[in-house]
Parts: structure tokens; C-alpha cells; sequence
């Protein structure tokens, strides 16, 4: 056999290296093996591949040292690639710059408002002047103590956010006090237009509380503006006047191009007629009138809400209008203004920009005019972006996140006009009030704290610094290292060498992980030495190289050549040999095992063995092949597999051979040498070997219980064919004339008994009957009789002479009887009593009650049944006695008509005629709680669903699962359960009686004639303006809100996620 090394030009994928190493195993015999073929296996002799010519490393030639990551140290090397840290200055303000917010999540939203609220130096300014004694204390023994400074309300944490947009050196700030403050959640996007709302109102209602007038009325003086609703009676012409104030004029875009057209639209007239007349005080009637909006009043910073996200009553959730809307940079209101001086005139300050075409996702910033220079910023977190020229630049902001089908073209827009599809708000200053130069003072509390945050900074950009130059001179080292050693890592053809993991040289050719000792514990074979199959693994180097790598990185163990192992090779040998014979000798064992033993010569094998033995062979070949590592893997894999090994099917459980000679024959002993050499440790039996003596003796045992339990089960089948047949069975109605007293047995007793006489030699028989379950801990009875006639009581009435049979037959702990008694009244008429013995324990049977009861109010997980009815269709229902369980008539859907138009998917199902049938059980257990037992399953019926519930969850939460189960709104949904209205959203399920296996019954509401003009209020057609008049407690920062809308009072429960639900 040639063992000449493979040249380069012949190099082949690692299998076929692989078969290469091991081809002279063919012709080479286990016991001749020598050194030129340990080398072979090992594959010390292939030629090494040349950079340049191998592309990648090749795992299967030990002496490839290509494509190991030595490509990025070989060369000139820029400084910045030693390290991974990014410029601490790049993190710095930059001259005449904002700063910006970093997004901490769904936060865009957030950062926006506080932009546009920064750059309003009014509000600035006012808000600095917020002062709190506490806070100033607090921050003046942070700063001595080094502590964060934690401001405690809102008000302080904007406060000490814009000192920080001031005048801090970072390139952006974190704003999570902010954000915790608020509540938020910083996963979840909320409505921005809400929020701005109801900000705003606290903002208020803190600065209110404040001594300075400046700071108490900022609110009312920056962004507060006046309208009045004015109702005409067309009869009279009586003037009918409400004032309210506004801080956000909310104009519907539905249908419009311009925003003069949204506020004209606005401010339009309207007629009351018909069922909307208007009950005029003068005329003491109802009568036609008109009703419209008057702006009395106009703030100095004028907020203009762009209704985008709009309620769409056939999904129940909001959608955006992706509609362009135009807008001049100069709005005159005066014309819009009652009684207008002229002084109305606004430029543009503020535009604010939603991108993306859902109302749920997306992303904000905010386009700001910079008062004091007039030029215009982009916001966008973390980045911003000056604009040039002094120009308000959309720009890409107006390209939707995902393209539509038909995309909307944008009009042409004249000088000084901008239109957008992605504007929300548009936020306009009074010409007038527009200030050239403001001076801001930062507190003096507030700024230490800043210019302790900018000293805390620097010392990070020094620390980010030093951290880059040592990252630097280290990769430098590096390189020079590299350079020396990869140059003297490859070991010539009869050079001493050495063999190291390849894992271990990526990774000190890696610059972004530590080199760490050289670990070869992981490639050794069971011998200590080198495993022949890990070779893939390791990479063949010189011995000087491997010197110096030990020297400065340690590790071990060595492999030098001396760890090649022959012990490994040889078994590899053997087991390749083996393998490539098999399939000649699976004829010859097939020939021999034919061959009848002669007298006196023979071994015993199992016949399902001899059927499986060149599977089994292969199976152990491979195996061996693949575990050289450990000589007895093979066989630690064989004591946990449950399928059984060679010979091992005619083995007792003692270890023996077993009793029964047809599951087994005799070969010959020639047979039985060539199937050793496959399985060398199989278990062995001489044909004379004697079966195992202790089974023997328990077989004959066992023929004898067996005929014992047969004639014990023919015994009791006779004594009591009745009760095993179940025939004849006495009842509470259908009581035995000829006897007074009946007993009473578990039913689990008469079913293991009955199992026992149906497989006698197969199941134990039944020597006791325990009715010590049937009492409670006073010896008392836990059932009354008619429980026990039930159908599913699980108790079996007995006759007194079957009753003498058992006690005959079994160990009775208790008797448990029943006697009835005819009483005949003075009247003629006959009555009948039961009394039991022992008796009744009224205790104890009203706490068993009790805990059935309160099992059913404390579960998890468990089915009830909601069923929607339509035109007041109802569904009756019948609780069982004991459980409760609801059920209802099968009568009540028998005759209805299916209703027109009906759309539930449940009235298309397969089983849609299935009724659901009447229910009445009771349940039984011990004096021990027991789990809740259900009479009978429940049956769904047409427009009926099952849900998954538990106790502890509320009316509310079953409401949102309803919702998503029928498409009803929660506040659509009237609930019902046995005729009982569930309205209680913060009860529990277990507090209003909903148990398992419930039917709560759905009625929805149908959408009213006046939904329409309901959503023109919500989307602020009438006005769309609410005036706060107190905050309740509500959890979270917002609050259930008193508000004054025409004239009426709501009460609105202010969600981010949701339309207003209730009023």
C-alpha cells in the first residue's frame, strides 16, 4: 500500500482525506500496524497549502496554516482597528448646537413635545422660576454627597431636563426621570395628541399652585384662548352664549386641502332641525336655530391639532388620514376672530411630523423655528439637524414608512406655503410676541447640578480615551508578535513538531477576543494521548513556535509526536476491517447457523438476535468508530438504550438463562467464534447451561395464584352476578318491596371489583372494602340519601343478601345503612323517611359543601361559555343543586328562527344543530379537599364560544377577551349571568359567581343613528375642546377627569391606548 503524502494538485473535500488517511487499513492487519501508518492516520506527512493558492483553510490537512485570520496582522495595520470605542468627543456638543434626547424605546413622541415646550422662551423662562424649597435642599446635598439628584414632580423633572437642553456638553441627554415620572410605558407608542392634552392639564393644575404670577398663570397666558358656542333661535332670534376655553383648536382634514379650510370648516354654521331642534328659553319651545363657534380670544402661542388619527367604528381602533394638508408659514387669524383689533397675525414656530401610515407604529420629530436666530431645526432624538437658509425643510419626513398601492401626489405649493401628509400639529407664535434676545438664568441649584453632570462627562471622555491609546499599544504589540511568530509556525516534513487546537489559533489571531492557555484536554483519547478523529481540529506546527506560545500564553497538555496514539489506530484498524467484511461474512453465518449442532458441542442465541445480528453489528461497528475515545462507550450506551444488545433476549431478569427454549436454539461452536468476533462481550451459554433455577420456581408459583385467582373470581362472579352484571340495581325510586334496608359501598369499590373478574390473571384481586371515605373524621355520614340515589353520586346501593356476601368476602372497616320507614298519617296519605346508620354529620356535610364551592371560586385556567343573543333572544338557564352548574333548555333554540343576517362564525360550524342538554348532578368527595368533578360536559350551541379563565381575573380583563373573541367594544358588551347584570369592571370572576363550565350571556349594543355626529364631536368638529375642571386618582399619570363640554359635565376615564370609552 502507498503511503506517499497527497500533493496539492490532488487535494480533496475532508471526506475523502479522511478515506485517504485510512486506506491502508484494507490490506494492513490490526496486530501489523507501524509507524509509517500511525503518521498516515494522523496525517503528519500532507504537503502544507501556499497563501495565495488555498482560498480558505483546509480542516482536514493538519499542515494548512492559510485562512486562520492571519490575513488582517500581515501587513500595514490602521491604529483604529485595535480597538472597538468609538471618539468620546464624537459624544460632544458641538458650538451653537441643541441637544437632543435619546429614545428609550417608543419615547420619539415624548421628545418632540419637550423640544417644541424648550424653544418656547416664555414657557422657558416661567418654568425656571418654579421654585420648591425641598428640591433645593435636596439637590444642594446631592451635589456635597455625590448622589443622583432625583427631582420628585413632574414640574421638577421638566425643570431640571431643560437645564440640561441648556447647558450641558453632551451631544444628547437621557431623559428617564422624565418618563418615569409620567408613568409611561417605554415600549409602547401612545397617542401623541393625548398626551400633549393631558400634559398640559397637569402641568396646570402644579404651576397653579405656585406664589409668582408669571409662573402660576404661564399656561393661561401662553397657550390659553377663548371661544363661545352661540345658538340663534331662528324663531326669536335670542342669542343663546357659552363661553369656554381652548388649548388646542382641533380641526378635522377629512375632505380638505388647506388649513384655512379645516379652520373655516370649524367655525361653520349649523343648523338645528327636525329631532335636533333647540328648546329656546325665550320662545319656551323647540325650535330651528343655528349653532356655531366665535373666537373671542387668540393665546400668544396658538396650537392647531391636524385630526390624522381618526376612530373607525367598523375595525374599533384609529386610523391615519394620510392626506396632504397645506399651510402658510404667516396665518392671519384676524378674519377668523370676533371683533379682530388686526393684532392676530401668527408665524409658523412648530411642525410636527408622524411617518408612517399606522396610527399604532411609526415614528415622531419635530421641526422647530429657533426664536432667537430664526433659523430652523430638525429634532430627531438623538440627532438634530440645522436647516439651511432659515428654511422650513420637510423633506423626506413626507415619504410614508410603507408605500401604497396608489400613492397620493403632492400639490404644488405656492411661495411661503408648505404641505404635508405627516403634520399633526402646527404650532404658531404672535408676530408680536416673538423675542430677539432673552437671557436665561439656570436656578443656581440647577446649574451645579448641570456643571456636575459636564465634570462627570469629561471624566468619561478621559476614561474612553486612556482606554482607546492602551487598546492601541496593545494591538501594536500584537501585530509585531504575529509577524515574528506566523512566520516560524510551520513545521518542516522531519522537523520536530507539535499539534495544537485550530479553535485556539483563530482566536489568537482574533483582535477582539483574549487569548486564553492552550487547552488539548478536549482532543485526548481514552489512552492520554491524541485522538485520531480530532485531528480536523488541530493544526500541526514546529516545536520552536509551540515553545513560545506555551511560554507566554501557557496551557497544555504538550502533544508532541510521541502523544500519536497506536492503541487508537490499531482499534480503528480492526473495526474498518470488520465493517468492509460484514456483508461476506453475513453469508457464511447465515450458511452455519443452518447447520445442526453435534451432540455435545453447541451454544445457545436467541432467535430474535440471530435475526438482527448484522444490524446490530453495524450499529456497534459505528458506534465504536465514532467513540474511540472511551473503550467502554459502546457499552455505557448499551446499559442505558432500551433496545436490547446480542444474546441479551434470552436473559432473565436474574442475569440468567431464561425458561423459555422456543424464544431461543443451538448453533455450532464455529457459528457461535465468527459471531463473537462482532460481539466479543454478547452473553454466553453452553447448549447444557441450565435455565435459571429462581424462575423456575416462580413460574410455578405464579400457575398456582393464577388457578387461585380464576376459582376465587368464578366464586364471587357466582355469589353476586347482579351486582357484577348490574342488574336489578336498587334506587331511591325503584326501592325493593321485600326489604326495608338497603347498604351502601363505594362505586371505585364495585369497579376495581369488576375489573378483577373480567382479567383474573391479570389484575390483584380485591380483599377489603373501604367505606371510611364515606365518613367524616366524627364517624359521621358526609352524604344524604337522596345524594346518593343519584346517577353520578359514585355510590352503589346494596341488598341485605348481597350484603352478607361481602362481608363474607371482604374486610369491611364500616357498614354503612339505610333503613326506610312508611309513616301513614291521620289522613290516609303515606310518607316515607330514611334515616342512615351511622348517621348524618351536619358539621361536616356543610363544610364539605362549603369547600366544593370555594374550590369552584379558585381556579385557574378553567372553561366558561359566552353566548351572544340577538333582538333579545334569551337563553335559560337550570343549576344543578350541588354544583351550580349552568346549563340551559334545549327548547329555548328548538323553534327559533335563525336571525337575518347573522353573521357568527359559531352558526356555520359542523355541529351547529347540536342543542345543549340539561344538566343536574351533584359532586362528591371526602372530608379532604378533592378536585371539582363535573356531572356532565357541557355542549356548545350556535352562537356560543368557550373561553379560558381564571378566579382571579377581572370583569374588565374577560371583557377585553370577549372582545377579541366577538369583535364587540368592551363598552358594548351587556353581560348577564342567570339573569344578573355584570357591570362591576373591577370584580373578580370568583366574586360574581362565575364558575366553571358558566354560560354568561352577550348582548351588544347596535351603533345609534347619532354615531355620526358623536365622531364629528370627537374629532373636534363642534369645537373637539373639553375644559378641565378637576382631577380624580386613576393609575398611572393620568387621571380620571371632570370636564365642561357645552355646557354639560363628563366624567372621561383619559387612556393614551384608546377613544374616549366612557362619558
Amino acid at each position: 500500500v502507498s503511503l506517499s503524502p497527497i500533493p496539492p494538485s490532488d487535494m480533496a473535500p475532508r471526506l475523502q482525506l479522511e478515506k485517504a488517511a485510512w486506506r491502508w487499513a484494507e490490506s494492513v492487519r490490526p496486530e501489523d500496524v507501524g509507524l509509517e501508518h500511525i503518521e498516515a492516520a494522523y496525517r503528519v506527512r500532507l504537503e502544507p497549502c501556499v497563501r495565495g493558492v488555498c482560498r480558505r483553510n483546509c480542516k482536514g490537512n493538519p499542515n494548512c496554516l492559510v485562512g486562520i485570520g492571519e490575513h488582517i496582522w500581515l501587513g500595514e495595520i490602521d491604529e483604529n482597528t485595535f480597538h472597538n470605542i468609538d471618539d468620546p468627543n464624537f459624544e460632544r456638543r458641538k458650538k451653537n448646537t441643541f441637544v437632543g434626547l435619546t429614545n428609550l424605546g417608543a419615547t420619539c413622541y415624548v421628545n418632540t413635545f419637550v423640544q417644541v415646550w424648550f424653544l418656547n422662551m416664555e414657557f422657558r423662562q416661567a418654568l425656571y422660576m418654579y421654585e420648591n424649597a425641598w428640591s433645593v435642599a435636596k439637590a444642594e446635598e446631592c451635589i456635597q454627597e455625590d448622589k443622583e439628584y432625583e427631582p420628585q414632580s413632574i414640574c421638577e423633572q421638566l425643570q431640571y431636563l431643560f437645564a440640561l437642553l441648556q447647558n450641558s456638553n453632551r451631544r444628547y441627554i437621557d431623559p428617564s426621570g422624565f418618563i418615569k415620572a409620567l408613568g409611561l410605558d417605554t415600549g409602547q407608542q401612545q397617542d401623541a395628541q393625548e398626551f400633549s392634552k393631558l400634559l398640559m392639564s397637569l402641568l396646570e393644575d402644579t404651576l397653579s399652585k405656585q406664589i409668582n404670577p408669571d409662573v402660576k398663570n404661564i399656561i393661561q397666558k401662553q397657550f390659553c384662548g377663548q371661544y363661545a358656542y352661540v345658538t340663534i333661535c331662528s324663531q326669536c332670534s335670542r342669542e343663546s352664549k357659552l363661553i369656554s376655553k381652548f388649548y388646542e383648536l382641533e380641526l378635522n382634514i377629512q375632505g380638505h386641502k388647506q388649513l384655512t379650510d379645516c379652520i373655516s370648516e370649524f367655525l361653520k354654521e349649523e343648523k338645528l332641525e327636525g329631532d335636533n331642534r333647540y328648546f329656546c328659553e325665550n320662545c319656551q319651545s323647540k325650535q330651528n336655530a343655528t349653532r356655531r363657534i366665535r373666537l373671542l380670544n387668540l393665546p400668544p402661542t396658538l396650537n392647531l391639532q391636524l385630526m390624522r388619527f381618526v376612530f373607525d367604528r367598523q375595525t374599533g381602533h384609529k386610523k391615519k388620514l394620510n392626506t396632504y394638508i397645506g399651510f402658510s408659514e404667516t396665518l392671519d387669524m384676524n378674519p377668523y376672530v370676533d371683533r379682530a383689533d388686526g393684532r392676530f397675525v401668527y408665524e409658523l414656530s412648530a411642525v410636527l411630523i408622524h411617518r408612517g401610515v399606522s396610527a399604532y407604529s411609526g415614528h415622531y420629530i419635530a421641526h422647530v423655528k429657533d426664536q432667537q436666530s430664526g433659523e430652523w431645526y430638525k429634532f430627531n432624538d438623538e440627532e438634530i439637524e440645522r436647516m439651511e437658509g432659515k428654511k422650513l425643510q420637510l423633506g423626506i419626513e413626507e415619504d410614508l414608512a410603507e408605500q401604497s398601492k396608489t400613492p397620493a401626489r403632492k400639490p404644488k405649493c405656492a411661495k411661503g406655503i408648505h404641505c404635508s401628509r405627516n403634520a399633526y400639529m402646527l404650532v404658531y407664535k404672535l408676530k408680536s410676541s416673538r423675542t430677539d434676545a432673552v437671557t436665561f438664568e439656570v436656578p443656581a441649584f440647577l446649574q451645579k447640578l448641570v456643571e456636575l453632570d459636564n465634570c462627570k462627562f469629561e471624566e468619561w471622555c478621559v476614561e474612553m480615551s486612556e482606554m482607546r491609546r492602551e487598546s492601541v499599544d496593545k494591538g501594536k504589540a500584537k501585530h509585531e508578535e504575529v509577524k515574528e511568530l506566523y512566520q516560524r509556525l510551520p513545521a518542516g516534513a522531519d522537523g520536530a513538531y507539535e499539534f495544537v487546537p485550530l479553535e485556539w489559533l483563530q482566536k489568537w489571531l482574533d483582535e477582539s477576543t483574549p487569548t486564553k492557555p492552550m487547552d488539548n484536554s478536549k482532543c485526548l483519547c481514552f489512552h492520554g494521548k491524541l485522538h485520531p478523529d480530532k485531528i480536523c481540529t488541530m493544526k500541526r506546527i514546529s516545536q520552536g513556535a509551540a515553545d513560545v506560545l506555551y511560554d507566554r500564553y501557557g496551557g497544555g497538555p504538550r502533544l508532541t509526536a510521541d502523544s500519536l496514539c497506536k492503541d487508537c489506530v490499531v482499534e480503528r484498524c480492526r473495526v474498518l476491517r470488520l465493517k468492509n467484511q460484514l456483508n461476506e461474512d453475513h453469508k457464511t453465518i447465515s450458511n452455519l447457523v443452518k447447520v445442526t449442532a453435534e451432540s455435545g458441542e453447541g451454544f445457545w442465541v436467541g432467535k430474535g438476535s440471530l435475526r438482527r445480528w448484522r444490524q446490530l453489528a453495524k450499529e456497534q461497528l459505528d458506534q465504536q468508530e465514532e467513540e474511540l475515545d472511551q473503550n467502554d462507550a459502546f457499552e455505557e450506551k448499551r446499559e442505558n438504550d432500551s433496545e436490547l444488545g446480542f444474546n441479551e433476549d434470552i436473559l432473565c431478569e436474574h442475569g440468567e438463562l431464561c425458561i423459555c427454549e422456543s424464544e431461543r436454539k443451538v448453533i455450532t461452536d464455529e457459528a457461535w467464534a465468527k459471531l463473537k468476533e462482532y460481539f466479543p462481550i454478547a452473553p454466553e451459554f453452553r447448549h447444557d447451561q441450565e435455565s435459571c433455577s429462581q424462575c423456575k420456581v416462580l413460574e410455578m408459583e405464579g400457575e398456582k395464584h393464577e388457578a387461585l385467582h380464576k376459582m376465587m373470581a368464578n366464586k364471587q362472579k357466582t355469589a353476586l352476578s347482579n351486582l357484577f352484571q348490574d342488574k336489578n340495581r336498587p334506587t331511591g325510586v325503584n326501592w325493593p318491596q321485600e326489604t326495608t334496608e338497603l347498604y351502601v359501598v363505594s362505586q371505585f369499590f364495585v369497579e376495581e371489583w369488576r375489573k378483577f373478574l373480567r382479567r383474573p390473571t391479570k389484575c390483584s384481586p380485591v380483599l377489603s372494602l373501604g367505606n371510611s371515605i364515606l365518613l367524616c373524621p366524627h364517624g359521621g355520614l358526609m352524604f344524604t340519601f337522596p345524594n346518593m340515589t343519584k346517577e353520578d353520586s359514585r355510590l352503589s346501593l346494596i341488598l341485605p343478601e348481597e350484603w352478607e356476601v361481602i362481608r363474607k368476602l371482604f374486610n369491611v372497616d364500616h357498614t354503612v345503612k339505610i333503613t326506610r320507614t312508611l309513616v301513614t298519617a291521620e289522613d290516609s296519605t303515606i310518607t316515607t323517611s330514611y334515616v342512615s346508620e351511622p348517621e348524618l354529620c351536619p358539621e361536616c356535610r356543610e363544610g364539605l359543601l362549603c369547600q366544593q364551592q370555594r374550590d369552584m371560586r379558585e381556579y385557574t385556567q378553567a372553561t366558561i361559555y359566552v353566548h351572544k343573543v340577538v333582538d333579545n333572544k334569551k337563553v335559560m338557564k337550570e343549576a344543578a343543586p350541588e354544583l351550580n352548574v349552568s346549563s340551559s333548555e334545549p327548547e329555548d333554540e328548538k323553534d327559533d328562527p335563525r336571525p337575518e343576517g347573522e353573521t357568527d362564525p359559531d352558526f356555520n360550524q359542523a355541529n351547529g344543530g347540536a342543542k345543549r342538554q340539561k344538566v343536574s348532578g351533584h359532586s362528591y368527595t371526602s372530608h379532604q379537599r378533592q378536585g371539582i368533578r363535573r356531572s356532565t360536559r357541557h355542549r356548545k350551541v350556535r352562537g356560543e364560544k368557550a373561553l379560558l379563565v381564571s378566579a382571579n381575573q377581572t370583569l374588565k380583563e374577560l371583557k377585553i377577551q370577549i372582545m377579541h373573541a366577538f369583535s364587540v367594544a368592551p363598552f358594548d358588551q351587556n353581560l348577564s349571568l342567570e339573569g344578573k347584570v355584570l357591570n362591576d369592571d373591577a370584580a373578580t370572576l370568583g366574586e360574581l359567581g362565575i364558575i366553571p363550565e358558566s354560560v354568561i350571556v352577550l348582548k351588544a349594543d347596535e351603533p345609534l343613528a347619532e354615531y355620526a355626529s358623536m365622531d364629528d364631536v370627537m374629532q373636534g368638529k363642534w369645537g373637539g375642546s373639553f375644559r378641565l375642571l378637576s382631577l380624580g386618582t386613576w393609575p398611572g399619570p393620568f387621571p380620571l377627569l371632570c370636564v365642561e363640554y357645552l355646557g354639560l359635565y363628563y366624567i372621561l376615564y383619559a387612556n393614551l391606548n384608546a377613544h374616549l370609552r366612557e362619558h
